[in-house]
């Protein structure tokens, strides 16, 4: 037996919301739509992987969600721009990334971060 995927479910009355925040700052595509349920994805090959955290690094929260991208000054301008407030960061942690927390529409804390 092989896992394949693990995705993350975020409860919400109003599936459209997402849109802004997963799909047009951070470019995910709008790949299953069912009315009651959006899914956004990348064709890029993901690693699967579920984390448990005592803290979030650094004395930090831990996050609902990490996201790993290429460039996450990029994706800080957008969240800025967006109007999204950055809760921690942008901060090059010793264990070798770059990172900031930010919360999603929904309330839940969002690490974004890129490997140095």
């Amino acid at each position: 037996m092989t896992v394949k995927r693990i995705v993350a479910n975020i409860a919400t009355a109003d599936t459209a919301t997402a849109r802004r925040f997963y799909g047009d700052v951070l470019g995910l595509d709008l790949v299953m739509d069912h009315g009651w349920i959006a899914t956004y994805g990348s064709n890029e090959r993901m690693t699967v992987q579920i984390s448990f955290a005592e803290q979030g690094g650094a004395g930090t929260p831990v996050p609902d969600i990490s996201i790993e991208v290429d460039d996450v000054d990029t994706v800080l301008a957008g969240m800025k721009q967006a109007g999204f407030t950055v809760e921690y960061g942008p901060i090059d942690e010793p264990w070798g990334v770059r990172r900031f927390f930010v919360r999603d529409p929904f309330g839940r804390l969002v690490n974004i971060l890129e490997h140095r």
